[in-house]
């Protein structure tokens, strides 16, 4: 009855009596083809009829002349649209012929039914708030909160290497597990935890975010004496409603807070700012993360961006007043921060582990940039949206990280953008998401890509680059703080014709491309090998300790404790007590005085000059009680800190100790000499360094 009803209504206004869903097309083309083939998934009993901007009002009329709207499907982006542009024009008539049945979708492709009963929800969701968002209520009004924080409970202690009690002991804090080295942040912490723990017992405790694989737990246990691991809590809180930053917010664990404060460690270091609520000791500031902001609020000139710059810039003064050191990547970054405390410890680059090959002919450019960073992002549209339609001839490799088009959606809220963009005009892109290892990127590449606008801090990647001798195009924010110059060591533009025409430049002059790839890689060994790097590191943790040992020449009363420990070491070269002055020796000395043994030898090394320039390591040996604490290696540091040397050494096949401690430092083996040892007889490696 309702049915023949309804038909002979509709009948007489003539109109058909079944609804028909409308999509107006109110947006970028690829949104709204997704838009209209969800609806059409979603509906697929109704007639679908489709609006494109460019119909005037009175054919749009026209074609739904017959038909009565039973749900307006309407695209809302945050593109620049005047008020007077086809699809603001579209939108408007979408709500003058169906204002109470619009059935709203944003960028992310998230819907909402927009209604006069919610009309909080429905303006929040219309400004581009996702979804999940637009409910949330802030903390102080309690009453009306539905979906609350969540802060999970317990942590997952892992065991690695032995604590040894005569060492000192460093906890480090920090927001994600350092691996696998899938961006800049995790290669310095994993560089320098490694270096931290060539000398002190190492205790790290990270946040996670989903279950971490065995096979990534692995490479960090072989040097770290334990590992706590909290689960980040789901934070639940508008980000506009707290002056706390919210990245602050979303890193506040009590069950990390409880496993802090029992920690039994000497020094507690925090990595990265947002978790400086926990306090410590040092604070690692990875960037000034409000200067970060400060580039934003510049480019958005919102009101939205100046209230994130205003609580970094309040939040992060008060944090670096409250650590003994505060540790920055550049010296740019300590005159911002302007406070006396402040250390540099600059990021740097594996230069074993990133040796260059022969560059081979072509236009292969490489951009590398984990999408998990905005400031990657917003780079990465830059190269693709502005630079690249300006160059006329390449092949662009792009490694996106982990999960790229989640981290995509969450930051632009708009559809990812083809894997493969070739067109007649456009060259191949190849979108790659995390590669384990980049190496054979950089090798097959010959030109490597930092468009960064937005970035504070140093790029790794920038290092990583000139470490394998590929030339560096880029902003000056993508090298910003490393006091690289234009021309000699990379490429700088801010400009997309500038930096286009520099592509192109550098593709067709072979001469001038290799000499900035040599000079960069010259640099890169020179001032950002994170072995010098990770000694600074070595050298704040003593001062702030209390550095007990001595290094000194060898006077003659060192000699009988010279001879004793000689002796009781067995891989030691066995010499006269009065050849130990005729070359240059060195001795590390207890001078603890709470100790009562101060004026101890602990250790000595012995070396002499064999010709200009060049040294020869003659003996190092440590006493039994002091071993496995880091003496031998200062030892070492203090000989190679002589000045620009080549040094030489032998050293038994069998001392799988000493021979680590050598490749460590920068030794490369470089022959054999058969039972060069006596006493046992066996074999030596000679093995090189230079300086």
């Amino acid at each position: 009855m309702k049915q023949r009803f309804k038909r002979w209504w509709f009948g007489l206004r003539g109109k058909d009596p079944e609804a028909v869903i409308v999509s107006f097309r109110s947006g970028d083309a690829r949104l709204a083809d997704a838009m209209c083939e969800e609806i059409r998934r979603l509906e697929p009993g109704r007639k679908h009829i489709e609006i494109a901007a460019g119909e005037s009002p009175s054919e749009i009329r026209r074609k739904l002349r017959l038909y009565r709207i039973g749900l307006a499907a309407v695209l809302f982006t945050s593109d620049p649209v005047t008020s007077n542009s086809t699809h603001a024009k579209l939108r408007r008539l979408a709500f003058r012929l169906a204002p109470r049945k619009i059935l709203a979708y944003n960028e992310r492709l998230e819907r909402h039914h927009l209604k006069l009963s919610a009309p909080i929800a429905s303006w929040l969701f219309l400004r581009g708030v996702p979804l999940d968002r637009i409910f949330l209520r802030p903390a102080w009004l309690w009453p009306l909160r539905k979906d609350k924080t969540v802060r999970p409970v317990g942590h997952r202690d892992l065991a690695g290497r032995p604590r040894n009690p005569r060492r000192k002991s460093v906890a480090v804090l920090t927001p994600y597990f350092p691996y696998p080295l899938s961006h800049g942040g995790a290669v310095r912490m994993f560089n320098l935890l490694r270096e931290i723990a060539r000398e002190f017992d190492v205790v790290l405790y990270a946040f996670t975010e989903t279950t971490v694989a065995d096979a990534d737990l692995a490479p960090v246990l072989e040097f770290i004496a334990r590992i706590i691991l909290v689960e980040k809590p789901r934070y639940r809180e508008p980000r506009w409603s707290t002056f706390a930053p919210p990245e602050v917010g979303e890193y506040w664990s009590p069950a990390m807070a409880a496993v802090l404060a029992k920690r039994d460690t000497d020094l507690l270091q925090t990595e990265y700012t947002y978790l400086a609520s926990y306090g410590g000791d040092i604070l690692v500031e990875h960037d000034v993360t409000f200067d970060l902001y400060a580039q934003v609020m510049k480019r958005k000139e919102t009101v939205g961006s100046w209230w994130d710059w205003w609580r970094w810039r309040r939040y992060e003064r008060r944090a670096v007043a409250k650590f003994r050191r505060v540790v920055v990547m550049s010296e740019k970054d300590r005159e911002m921060l302007g406070v006396p405390h402040t250390r540099v410890i600059e990021n740097g680059v594996d230069i074993g582990r990133f040796q260059p090959q022969p560059e081979t002919p072509g236009n292969k450019l490489l951009f590398i940039g984990s999408f998990r960073h905005f400031p990657n992002i917003v780079a990465f549209r830059f190269l693709t949206e502005q630079i690249l339609p300006l160059v006329r001839d390449f092949e662009l490799t792009v490694v996106a990280g982990p999960e790229p088009w989640l981290h995509w959606r969450n930051q632009t809220g708009t559809l990812p953008p083809p894997v493969d963009l070739s067109t007649s005009k456009q060259p191949r892109i190849r979108i790659l998401e995390f590669v384990a290892d980049v190496r054979p990127l950089y090798h097959d590449a010959n030109l490597v890509l930092v468009p960064t606008l937005e970035s504070a801090g140093t790029n790794v990647k920038v290092l990583e680059a000139m470490a394998m001798q590929r030339a560096v195009i880029s902003t000056s924010s993508g090298v910003a703080g490393l006091g690289l110059e234009h021309g000699k060591h990379v490429w700088v533009a801010d400009q997309a014709a500038d930096l286009a025409q520099g592509i192109e430049r550098l593709l067709e002059d072979p001469a001038l491309r290799a000499s900035i790839a040599t000079a960069g890689r010259l640099c890169a060994e020179q001032r950002f090998d994170w072995r010098a790097i990770g000694l600074r590191e070595r050298v704040m943790l003593r001062e702030m300790l209390g550095d007990t040992v001595e290094i000194r020449a060898a006077a003659p009363s060192d000699l009988d404790a010279i001879m004793a420990i000689q002796n009781a070491a067995p891989d030691a070269s066995h010499w006269e007590p009065a050849d130990y002055l005729r070359n240059d020796c060195l001795v590390a000395i207890d001078v603890a005085i709470d100790a009562g043994k101060s004026g101890q030898v602990l250790g000595f090394l012995l070396s002499r000059q064999t010709a200009p320039g060049e040294r020869e390591i003659l003996n190092v040996a440590v006493g039994g009680a002091a071993r496995r604490c880091g003496i031998g290696r200062r030892l070492l540091e203090a000989e190679l800190a002589r000045g620009r040397n080549t040094w030489f050494l032998e050293v038994r096949e069998s001392n799988a100790a000493a021979r680590a401690l050598y490749q460590s430092s920068g030794f490369q083996q470089i022959g054999l000499r058969g039972s060069y040892y006596h006493d046992p007889p066996e074999s030596g490696i000679v093995m090189k360094f230079i300086s």
